[in-house]
């Protein structure tokens, strides 16, 4: 009998990268955090997926400030 909140970090994978896009349903948060509690590899997936999200804000805010002051 599969359990419903069993994911393997294949799937956990593909839900911390969906919850960049969307909002996760209760039943798939708690999957993911139940998921955290047992797997070493899996959080550190979802810190890197969130330090690339801050950089990438950090690139498209200074990208935004160079089309404002172009340097010719």
């Amino acid at each position: 009998m599969n359990h419903p909140f069993r994911r393997t970090c294949r799937e956990v994978a593909a839900l911390v990268l969906a919850r960049e896009d969307r909002t996760l349903n209760p039943a798939e948060r708690l999957a993911v955090r139940i998921h955290f509690l047992v797997c070493k590899a899996c959080p550190i997936f979802a810190q890197e997926v969130q330090t690339m999200r801050h950089a990438l804000g950090s690139w498209r805010h200074y990208s935004e400030q160079d089309e404002d002051h172009p340097l010719s």
